[in-house]
This record gives structure tokens, sequence and C-alpha cells, in this order.
């Protein structure tokens, strides 16, 4: 929670504004005033009309008031936590609904709370605005969650864009009209411009165009569908076309509103006036859930009748045409549709009866995608990799619906949910990656899943591994003895290794060293018998020299974890590297080697960032901490243990109240607050606790002050014989208060 002076920056998630917004002032300013005096208000209106520009408007002029300081001081005050947007129109699952959220707001979470819970808990004590866009298909599940987290976080003011209010009580709904004429006329004449720059508003044109804009009664995104064709025809050829078409494309019920028939007719003159392939590649790509690259785009919707040579110059003719919006991506160039016009061309590919066969090639090309995602995670592509999946989330969302859709192919569900592991694990998506897993295997084993039990042991084994990063330590066992029996009788010895490989993790989070070392040594014997090597192995053998560590092998657990930083290198792997060098930089940290441990950690700490790996950056930023103290800087030290202090939040209880893992924040709390006091100690972990995880990162990567001038109290060691100083590995001070060497779950994850 953030207490103390206003933040000196805005914070949030907000897209940048890329096509302008064009009129609007006054809807503008009401919407404003609205959130002054209302907690929820719901921007409401047909498809086109703008509901989300509006919103997006509004919250960028909420988080433009923060940026100005002291002169927007009541905004500073009522929104000081930021403007966070929530993009709801691609979630169909309303189990994913919260997820969502929690994602929005930038959370990681690791442990077994629901979403529920860790969105309740984040948004009690804060001031914020919650933008929520396109809601409509999951209408009572949001204004359910909704309702619970006004009554719940006084501090929260929510601005919903739908077709409908969420009838939630002390909401203020603000139907958006169709633009004035004037505004529509601007509006067609930006985006005419922005399409041909040659394009202006003249004496001979303007009264076509303003009949342009009554005719589609002034709702924007017909406007913009329009303004598409005016870089190849008049005005005047643009309004014929309107004319011609307008009774036979205006659809939907008689006495239907206007503005709904215009949207139609905009939207179906579009249709009209693309070539039939267009029309026909139109129509499939609204197969699609969110964004979509050239590669996906020709796989899953060339054929006979639409050659692959052919799609992207009909994606450009989209383009063109405002069909498409192209978006440059951490992952790349992609295209997207926008939701009214994908539901459109959903609509014609049903009617084809071509809809079930799209909907597999879908689903072939996404589990295509994730097979090769897995093999280059072992590679440099590693953080491509992480963002390529973080863009195609959707489209594998919709892949695991597909496969869940039909009982005989569960078995492709399973291999998806379990391939993708190193997403679930390595980038904090534990638990998303645990309910697609447990879809999956709903039910049990069947007779007919005995063909297919590769991927049932996979996805088994994956369970177990997830379950184990949150602290579930029934489930991840259960799943992992299942799996283990299930590859004995099998014969499937991978599986039997990575089932082994985790019960080892679980021995390790237990302080059961001596199990945790046989365990893992067995699994790492049992990996190179079937040739495996991928981060996973390696990972296994960072976990044994924790293990090692622990038991007082100071040196045989930096001989494991120097040859896992060498392969790593080698092949490119970052993510499990980070756990070598934080057992690397306990052992520079004991040997007094300050200076090379901050070396480390500072890498370590950048990549648990870069792959949202919450446990791995706590864990780094701990010792860091320590470090801090080490070089007699114990201020910032108690600044960096307050700054970690609310990750745990979205860990669990700290590292499973093991002794072990433990031991460093601990004893840096204990060390520091002989140095500073208690009251000043109090005070540094204060401000640290104000710090979002950006800063917080931003502060631990910085080069380090100088200490202060005189000399400071030197903090009580233990002898450096036999287990090592008070900051090392091997010491084991009192029950309860041992000290680590390593990751703190065994199972570095997300």
């Amino acid at each position: 929670m953030r207490h103390g002076p206003l933040l000196h920056k805005p914070y949030g998630n907000l897209p940048s504004e890329l096509g302008g917004f064009v009129g609007r002032g006054g809807e503008l300013a009401e919407v404003g005033r609205l959130l002054e005096t209302s907690r929820l208000v719901t921007v409401t209106g047909a498809g086109g009309v703008g509901k989300s520009r509006l919103a997006l408007a509004a919250a960028r002029a909420v988080h433009g008031a923060l940026a100005e300081g002291a002169r927007e001081q009541a905004a500073q005050e009522r929104y000081c936590d930021g403007v966070w947007l929530a993009e709801l129109s691609g979630v169909r699952d309303p189990a994913l609904l919260e997820l969502t959220l929690v994602e929005a707001l930038g959370l990681t979470d690791h442990t077994t709370r629901p979403p529920r819970t860790v969105l309740a808990e984040h948004l009690a004590a804060r001031r914020l605005l919650l933008v929520l866009d396109g809601f409509e298909q999951l209408v009572d599940e949001t204004a359910e969650l909704v309702r619970e987290l006004l009554l719940r976080s006084p501090g929260l003011r929510v601005l919903a864009a739908g077709r409908r209010p969420l009838a939630v009580e002390g909401e203020r709904a603000f139907p958006l009209a169709p633009l004035e004429p004037a505004e529509a006329l601007e509006l067609l004449a930006a985006r005419a411009a922005a399409a041909d720059p040659g394009f202006a508003v003249t004496d001979a044109n303007r009264a076509a165009l303003l009949e342009v804009c009554a005719r589609l009664d002034g709702l924007p995104l017909a406007l913009e569908l329009a303004a598409g064709r005016l870089r190849a025809l008049t005005a005047d050829q643009v309004l014929a076309r309107l004319e011609d078409r307008f009774a036979l494309l205006t659809g939907g019920a008689r006495g239907g509103l206007p503005r709904h028939r215009a949207l139609r007719t905009a939207i179906g003159w579009s249709h009209e006036l693309c070539t039939a392939e267009e029309r026909l590649l139109w129509a499939r790509l609204s197969v699609f859930g969110g964004q979509f690259d050239l590669d996906a785009a020709e796989y899953v919707c060339a054929g006979p009748d639409l050659p692959v040579e052919s799609v992207l110059d009909l994606i450009g003719e989209l383009l063109a045409q405002s069909l498409l919006v192209r978006e440059e991506t951490a992952a790349g160039m992609r295209y997207r549709m926008l939701e009214t016009v994908r539901i459109y061309g959903a609509g014609w590919l049903e009617s084809l009866g071509d809809a079930g066969r799209l909907r597999r090639r879908h689903r072939d090309w996404y589990m295509g995608l994730a097979t090769w995602c897995e093999l280059d995670w072992f590679s440099p592509r590693q953080q491509e990799v992480a963002a390529i999946v973080e863009a195609e989330l959707p489209n594998l969302r919709l892949a695991l619906e597909c496969c869940l859709d039909e009982p005989e192919e569960i078995h492709l569900g399973r291999y998806l949910a379990g391939t993708l592991w190193f997403y679930w694990a390595g980038c904090g998506r534990l638990t998303e990656g645990r309910h697609w897993l447990e879809r999956t295997l709903e039910g049990g084993r069947g007779p007919a899943d005995r063909e297919y039990e590769g991927s049932r042991l996979k996805a088994l084994w994956v369970l177990g591994y997830v379950a184990a990063l949150q602290g579930d330590a029934v489930a991840s066992m259960s799943a992992l003895y299942e799996c283990r029996e299930g590859a004995e009788e099998s014969g499937n010895a991978v599986a039997a290794a990575y089932s082994v490989h985790r019960l080892g993790c679980l021995a390790l989070i237990s302080d059961d060293m001596a199990r945790a070392a046989q365990l893992l040594r067995s699994a790492l014997d049992r990996y190179r018998a079937a040739g495996e090597l991928n981060s996973n192995v390696l990972m296994c053998q960072v976990e044994l020299a924790m293990a090692t560590a622990f038991q007082g092998d100071l040196p045989g657990a930096l001989a494991l974890s120097e040859e896992v930083r060498d392969i790593c290198e080698e092949r490119g792997e970052r993510w499990t590297k980070s756990y070598a060098l934080y057992v690397l930089a306990y052992a520079a940290l004991d040997a007094g080697a300050t200076a090379e441990a901050r070396r480390l950690l500072a890498e370590c700490v950048g990549i648990n960032h870069t792959f949202r790996d919450l446990v791995g950056l706590v864990l780094a930023v701990e010792l860091l901490a320590l470090v801090n103290v080490a070089e007699g800087s114990p201020a910032e030290a108690a600044v960096l243990q307050g700054a970690a202090e609310p990750l745990w939040d979205g860990v669990g209880m700290q590292l499973f109240g093991s002794g072990y893992f433990n031991a460093p924040r601990l004893m840096c709390q204990e060390r520091a607050g002989e140095l500073l006091g208690a009251e000043r100690y109090a005070a540094c972990a204060g401000h640290g606790r104000t710090l979002t995880v950006d800063e917080l990162v931003e502060r631990a990567l910085r080069e380090p002050e100088p200490p202060p001038a005189g000399p400071l109290p030197r903090p009580r060691t233990a002898p450096a014989s036999g287990a090592g100083t008070a900051a090392g590995p091997g010491h084991q001070a009192s029950p309860g208060n041992r000290k680590p060497a390593g990751s703190p779950k065994g199972e570095p994850a997300g």
C-alpha cells in the first residue's frame, strides 16, 4: 500500500493515442465531471459510436492531470495510484475475467489465492481509476466483480465502456450519441487526409461529404470506413454507393435504432466493395483473437480458393480500407481486426459453413507455435519467445478452448497446456497455467487416453510444477506421484525424470535437503540417460547446488552452478542462468567479494524483471540488501527490504516458511536494524514500500552511493571457519534461521 507524499509521476498502462481524438469536447468534459462525483461511470452506446475512444480520452485526461502536479491537486489525491486499462473484449471464459484484471494492473501473483482476492487486497487501500472496455460478453460477471471491488476498495473509481450499463448500484450511465454534423465532417476529413495527404474539404465536395456523414448517422466507425474509400472515390461516388445500398444493407428488425442500421450499412457497404478474395480473407481472419502476424494469417486462411501468395496483398487492401489495423509490438509487426468488423466477418464465416474447419486450422497453427517456442526457450531467443507468447495469449486461449470443445481432442489441449510450461512458470502466469492444466485433466484417465499417454503425463508434471511454485504441496505431490506411476507403467523415461525432479523440488522447499539431493541427482541421471538437455535440466542442477550448499558443501555447489552458468552462456539461456548467478552471488558474499556479488545480483535482477519472475526478483533484491549492509549502506538496505515486502504478497508465505530461504531477509533486518536503530530503519523501509516494481529495479541496478564518512559499527558475524560467515550459505545460526544459497522455491519460476 502507498502512504506518505503524493506520487511524483503518474502510473498506469494506457496506450498512446495513434489516430488523434476528434471532437467530443462536451462529452469528454461531462464524463470528467461524472467521475468527480461518481465511483462508477459507464459510457454506453451502439457498436462503432466511439465508446472506447471517449473512455480512453477521458482516462488520458486524468493521466495528464496527474502529470500536471500541484496544479491538479484534486486529481493527484483522487488517482495517486494511477490509471489502468483492462481490455475485456477478447475474454470469453468467465474464469479468466479476474485474472485479466490482475494482469492489467501489472500484478504478478504466484500464490494459490483466487485472483479476486488478489485484486481486492491490492485495491483495498489504493486510489486509482480502472477503465474496463468491451465487457458485453461477460456483463453479469463483470457487474458482480465491479460491485464487490467498489464495496471493498473505497479509493477505487471505475470507468466502463459497453453497449449497456452494468446495472450496479451507484452507476452513472452516459449514453453516447453519434457525432454532430460538424464533428462528423471533421473526423471524416481527418481520416481521409491520413489515407490520402492530397485530400481536402472544398466548396465542391462539402455538401456531398456532409450528406455522407448524415447517411452514416455520425457514427465514428462508419465514418472511418467511408474515409478509407475517399482515397479511390470522390465524395459524390461514395454518396451514390451508400444510396444504392442503404435499403439493402440496413439489416436488423423493423424499428431498430437508426445508428445500428447505419453501422451495418457502412460495414456491409465495405463488404460489398471488397473483391471476392478480400471478403473470404475477412471472414477467415475473424477466427483470430486479438493480434496476429502474417505467417499465421497465411497458414490459417490460405487454401485452394485463396492462394497463400495472395494473402499479403489482400491484407494490404484490407488495411487500406480500414478493416484491419497494423500495430508494431515487441513481437514484431502484427495486425488486428476491430471487434465490430470481426463479428461481421465471423457471421459470414458461419454462413459459409466453414467456421469449424477454420477454428481447427487456427488451433493447429498455435499448437505448432507453442511447440517451436518451447524449443526456442532454450536458446538466445528466450526473451523474444516470451514476447511472442505474451502477444499470442488471446489466440492460445482460443486454441485451448477449441481443444476442450471436443472430448476426442482433449489430448491436444493437454499437450498445448503442458507445452506452455515455460510461459506459465517462467513469465509469471502460474494461475492461468493451472487453470488450463486442471481443465484439460478433468475427468481423470479414460481408456482412449492410453493412445495419448505422453500428453497426459506432461500435463501432470507441469501441473505438479506449477502447484509447487504456488506453495500447494498437496496438489503438487498428487499430480507428480500420478505422473511417476503412469510413466513407470508406460515406460516413459522422460516423464519419469520430470516427476522425480519436481518431487526433489518439493523436498528442497520443505527443508529436507538430504532427500532433495537424492531425488535431484536421480533426476539428473535420468535426464542424461534420456538425452534430455534444456532449461528444466539445468534448473535441476541449480537446485541440486542449493541442496548441496545447504548441507555445507559450498565448493560442490559452486562447481555445479558454474557449469550451469557456462552452458547457459553457450546456449544463450538467461532464465535459468539467473538462478545460477544467485548461488554464485551468495558464494561471493560469503568470501567477502561484495562488488562481485553486486555485479552478479544486478544481472540477476535484470533477467528476472524481464521475464516477470517475481520469486527470483524478490530473492535477488533481498540478497542485494544484505550486500548493502556489508558495504556500509544500511539505509539503502532497509529501503530495498521495504520494497521487497509487498512483492511477497504475490509469492505467498515467505518461501513456505523455509529456514534456509528466509535467512537473508531475517539477517538483513537484524543487521540493518542494529546499525540504524528501529526508528530510522522503519522510516527507510516505509519509503521502500512506496516504490513500484519498476522503480525498485531501477534503484537496484544503479551504481551504489559511497558509504557515509566515518566508521560504521560492524554487524556481528559467525566464525569464518566451518560453516562460513553469517552471510554465507553454509552457516546455521539457529533452527528456523538457516542460511540459503539459492532459489526460494527450489523451482525458479514466474
